[in-house]
């Protein structure tokens, strides 16, 4: 309470720009609202409620978005939200429709003070562009094991007994653990906050950088047509777990930003995160709207609980 009371000495807000935790939420959590995580969202709204700023952004899981389990969660958010003076609109956005190599989908709860529509869906329609595969991200680093790309995890990669095949050689289970192959020809598998070990995604360094054939693609098909799985250690050398400066190019930090911390660390800080140029193109929508016509100006003051959108611009 003695924080809360703090943010009555700040005024003119523009934008509280946070994500609360989402293990609450997540499909690989525990999937309730009563997790003591899951009510930092409501925090969030609280802050905004004290703060009053012209708009608001918070970010979490897809799933908080989209299953029945977080109906009246939802509910109670937006109510909130518009007993306090905003339009609000919850949106899923996927980050390779915004110049990321990554397949990432995140929900975004965006409130807005005024009480025209947000037309949220029609803004970031307008700013999509054409996805851009893993290879072309990443090519500038090359092959694992130089001072460019060096190597960053040791989790040794087997094969599954018992593989669950799928359509796609890049889904289902081939392998022990939950550790995904990539395709170079297309954005990346969401990257998870736990790699570091056997769930970091997986590179045939063949097929991004030497011959161009896959082993995956050959071995999916091999299982495909009926064949027995090979033995749990018959994978070819060129199979290797993806590199810190990998993941964090597919999540859309510069090459040359700095991460603090072991190195388990700083996979889950990358897999926490939200890709950076997702994160501008929100800022920025929510920058359009405030500055239209029908907002009243204010004097603007920026906080440590308060991104504006100039940050990300």
């Amino acid at each position: 309470e003695d924080y809360m009371n703090k943010l009555n000495n700040f005024k003119y807000v523009d934008c509280v720009f946070g994500g609360p935790p989402c293990q609450g939420f997540s499909v690989a959590g525990k999937m309730s609202v009563d997790d003591p995580r899951s009510q930092h969202v409501l925090n969030f709204m609280k802050i905004v409620k004290r703060l009053k700023p012209r708009s608001f952004v918070m970010e979490n899981v897809p799933s908080l978005a989209t299953l029945n389990n977080f109906l009246n969660f939802r509910r109670q958010l937006i109510q909130i939200a518009k007993d306090n003076g905003y339009s609000c609109k919850i949106i899923i956005l996927n980050s390779k429709d915004f110049n990321v190599s990554q397949s990432r989908k995140r929900m975004f709860f965006i409130g807005v003070k005024t009480k025209n529509p947000l037309f949220l869906n029609e803004r970031f329609s307008k700013l999509k562009e054409t996805e851009l595969n893993t290879f072309d991200k990443i090519k500038i680093l090359g092959v694992q094991g130089t001072e460019k790309n060096p190597k960053t995890c040791n989790a040794k990669i087997t094969l599954a007994l018992k593989p669950i095949l799928r359509k796609s050689p890049y889904a289902g289970m081939l392998f022990n653990g939950l550790g995904r192959p990539i395709n170079p020809k297309t954005p990346s598998c969401t990257l998870p906050a736990s790699m570091g070990g056997n769930k970091t995604p997986i590179i045939d360094e063949n097929h991004f950088y030497g011959d161009g054939k896959s082993w995956i693609e050959k071995y999916h098909k091999r299982l495909v047509s009926g064949k027995k799985p090979l033995g749990m250690n018959d994978v070819p050398y060129f199979l290797r777990r993806l590199t810190i400066n990998e993941a964090k190019l597919l999540q859309d930090f510069p090459k040359d930003f700095t991460f603090k911390g072991s190195k388990s660390s700083i996979y889950k800080q990358i897999g926490n995160s939200v890709p950076v140029n997702l994160a501008k193109i929100v800022a920025k929508v929510t920058k359009e709207i405030i500055l239209e016509k029908n907002l009243p100006k204010v004097q603007s003051q920026q906080l440590n609980l308060s991104i504006q959108s100039e940050n990300f611009l």
